[in-house]
C-alpha cells in the first residue's frame, strides 16, 4: 500500500489559500475596527468665514479677515466660471460624480505607480478626500493618514451631496499665505470674481492648491507658470479648450503681486459690520457701479 506524499503540492496550495483568506479576513476586521475608532467626521459646521459686505446687486464691496486671520469667502458652483469646474474635475477627479468618496481606479493606479517607481507619483486623492484633509488637517503623510482620509471621505459622502462637497473644496482649498478658497484667491491674484476668469487664470487656480506655498505666483512666479502650463497640457484632451487657446494661455504672464480685496463703500461697510449681529454676509442698498 502506497503511503501519502508528504509534500503534496495541491495540499500545500490549499493551506496557502486558506492562510491568505484568514489573513485578509483579519486585516479587513482590523481596518473596520480602526475606521470605527475614528468616530464621526468633522463637517465644517463651525468654520470661521470672512465677513462680507455686498451691494444691492450682489457685488462684493468689502471683505474682512475671518477670526483666525484668513481670507475665507464662502463659494459654490454658482460663484465660478463653469470652465473652472470642468478643468478642476478633469485635472483632480474625473469620476467625482460617480464614486462614493474614494475612486478605486485612481487608488489602484497610485498603488501601482508606487510599486513600480518606489515613490508616490500620484496620490489618488479625490476631491472628497482633499476636503476631508482640509477639515481634519494632519501634518505627516503616512498610510495611516491616507486611510483616515478615505474613511472620512466615505463618511462625508453619506452626509453631503456632491455639490455641497464641491462647495467646501471651493471655500477651503489653500492658495498660499492666508488665502483660502477660490473667491479669495481670484480677488487677491486677479482682482475679480471667479466667474470672470480667463483660461490662463483658471489653470493657475487649479494648480495652486496642490502646493500653495511653493507655487505662489507673488513669490515663485516661475514655479507658478510651470504648474499652470502642466495643468493646461494635462487637460488638453478634455474638450474644454482648443490647441490655439491653450498656447495663448501659456503665453499669458502670471501675477507677481497680490491685490487688495475690494474696499468699496468703506464707511457704510464698517457701520453695517458694527451693527450686524454675527451675520457673515451683509447686504447694503448701495449699487457700486452707480454710487
Amino acid at each position: 500500500m502506497a503511503s501519502p506524499k508528504k509534500h503534496d503540492p495541491r495540499r500545500r496550495l490549499t493551506y496557502a489559500v486558506i492562510g491568505l483568506l484568514c489573513f485578509v479576513a483579519i486585516a479587513a476586521g482590523a481596518l473596520v475596527g480602526l475606521a470605527e475608532s475614528f468616530g464621526p467626521p468633522p463637517l465644517g459646521k463651525n468654520l470661521a468665514y470672512s465677513k462680507t459686505v455686498l451691494g444691492s446687486d450682489g457685488q462684493l464691496l468689502r471683505a474682512h479677515l475671518a477670526s483666525d486671520g484668513r481670507w475665507r469667502l464662502p463659494a459654490s458652483k454658482a460663484d465660478v466660471d463653469p470652465r473652472f469646474l470642468e478643468a478642476l474635475l478633469a485635472y483632480e477627479d474625473k469620476r467625482f460624480y460617480d464614486h462614493h468618496g474614494v475612486d478605486p481606479l485612481a487608488t489602484a493606479r497610485a498603488g501601482l505607480q508606487l510599486a513600480v517607481h518606489g515613490e508616490i507619483v500620484s496620490g489618488g486623492s479625490t476631491i472628497t478626500m482633499q476636503v476631508a484633509r482640509l477639515l481634519e488637517p494632519r501634518r505627516k503623510r503616512s498610510m495611516y493618514a491616507k486611510y483616515r482620509q478615505m474613511v472620512r471621505a466615505i463618511q462625508l459622502e453619506q452626509v453631503y451631496r456632491k455639490d455641497e462637497i464641491l462647495a467646501l473644496y471651493l471655500t477651503l482649498a489653500p492658495y498660499g499665505g492666508n488665502l483660502e478658497g477660490i473667491r479669495a484667491a481670484s480677488f487677491a491674484y486677479f482682482g475679480k470674481e471667479p466667474k470672470q476668469l480667463t483660461l490662463s487664470e483658471i489653470a493657475l487656480l487649479v494648480a495652486l492648491p496642490q502646493s500653495p506655498e511653493h507655487r505662489r505666483p507673488d513669490r515663485h512666479p516661475e514655479q507658478a507658470r510651470a504648474a499652470r502650463n502642466r495643468v493646461l497640457d494635462r487637460i488638453s484632451d478634455s474638450g474644454i479648450f482648443g490647441p490655439e487657446e491653450r498656447e495663448a494661455a501659456k503665453a499669458d504672464p502670471v501675477p507677481t503681486a497680490r491685490k487688495p480685496l475690494p474696499l468699496g463703500a468703506p464707511r457704510a461697510s464698517d457701520d453695517a459690520k458694527a451693527a450686524s449681529s454675527g451675520q457673515s454676509v451683509i447686504r447694503l442698498t448701495i449699487r457700486a457701479p452707480l454710487q
